[in-house]
């Protein structure tokens, strides 16, 4: 029998989940470790990161380290800090050319004695680059040589031989989230910087907002106060929203009759009556900048089907069915 046709017994089953809990744990608890091990070191590393004029992070590192840099460098590009990852052993063949005295270099190396960032190192001291090392050692040569060292606390790999790199990467690569999260923060990155660089699938969706998917100007069920009901439901019906806004007399939002309204008030000489005395007054609205997806939970949770959208002292903009927000991938 190959081992790929192997039949796993209850026994490794349970000695496979013990390892893998034991993995975890161990990670977690290098997590904690790092997280009380912050100070201000933190801080003045974020002000050598915060990049002005132009200038990136240029994050960079080796073998682990470099798989490493380049998510730090795609979340650090993607929350508002531009930046790039640039191999060390192809920065000492040319690619040097690709940091400026604008940029700040992240440093990313566990025994921080990696040979090959020699050359960044080196360069960032002669053109007065500002750098941050990610290192495991205070006293090693990356540490010394840095404008600020973020010491790695000193716990095992949760590998059992205590070799292979996975504690160790594990809190680079949660440092460099921090890293990234905090500078977001310090810049005031909103939900909307956010969607310029997150323009497509599932999140760019749910970051889509009220006034991209709703429907305006001659396309609103809008009737005055005192319309007839009987000419409030050739409006209801033409708009094909299933409802109708009702404006007082200045074109504010004074109410809403839905299909449900006239249902409620079926009875002879309805159509007779006056917009005014049939609808529900103060219904819920939402405003152009809310996120849609935001939108669609309070249609959920108020079993209805549309939003007017409002600005101004509750004058109407728009109006969201929650068929556009289905439309657009959003649920």
């Amino acid at each position: 029998m190959s081992s790929s046709e192997a039949i796993l017994t209850p026994g490794t089953a349970v000695a496979d989940l013990a390892s893998a809990r034991r993995v975890l744990a161990a990670e977690a608890e290098a997590l904690h470790t790092l997280a009380a091990s912050l100070g201000d070191r933190f801080a003045r590393a974020l002000d050598l990161l915060t990049v002005t004029g132009g200038g990136r992070v240029i994050v960079s590192g080796m073998g682990k380290s470099g798989h490493v840099a380049g998510k730090i460098a795609a979340t650090l590009a993607s929350t508002g800090t531009p930046a790039v990852y640039v191999h060390p052993g192809e920065a000492s063949h040319g690619d040097l050319g690709m940091i400026t005295a604008h940029d700040a270099i992240l440093a990313l190396s566990n025994s921080g004695e990696t040979p090959e960032l020699t050359d960044v190192v080196n360069y960032s001291r002669r053109f007065a680059i500002p750098l941050v090392a990610v290192t495991g050692r205070a006293d090693s040569a990356l540490a010394q040589a840095a404008d600020q060292a973020l010491i790695l606390p000193e716990v095992g790999e949760a590998c059992p031989m205590g070799l292979a790199p996975t504690s160790s990467t594990t809190m680079m690569l949660a440092l460099g989230d921090a890293l990234a999260v905090a500078l977001l923060e310090r810049k005031g990155f909103s939900p909307a910087d956010f969607k310029v660089f997150h323009p497509g699938g599932q999140l760019g969706r749910r970051l889509l907002k009220v006034a991209d998917l709703m429907h305006s100007g001659g396309e609103l069920p809008l009737v005055p106060l005192d319309l007839a009901m009987g000419e409030v439901l050739l409006v209801m019906t033409n708009k094909s929203f299933g409802c109708v806004g009702v404006l007082d007399e200045v074109g504010r939002l004074a109410g809403i009759i839905t299909d449900g309204d006239l249902r409620r008030h079926l009875e002879p000489g309805l159509f007779a009556r006056l917009a005014g005395e049939v609808m529900t007054a103060g219904p819920k609205t939402t405003g152009p900048n809310s996120l849609a997806a935001e939108a669609l939970r309070i249609m959920n949770a108020r079993s209805i089907t549309s939003l007017f959208v409002v600005e101004d002292d509750r004058r109407p903009v728009g109006i969201l069915h929650m068929h556009d927000c289905l439309r657009a991938g959003i649920a």
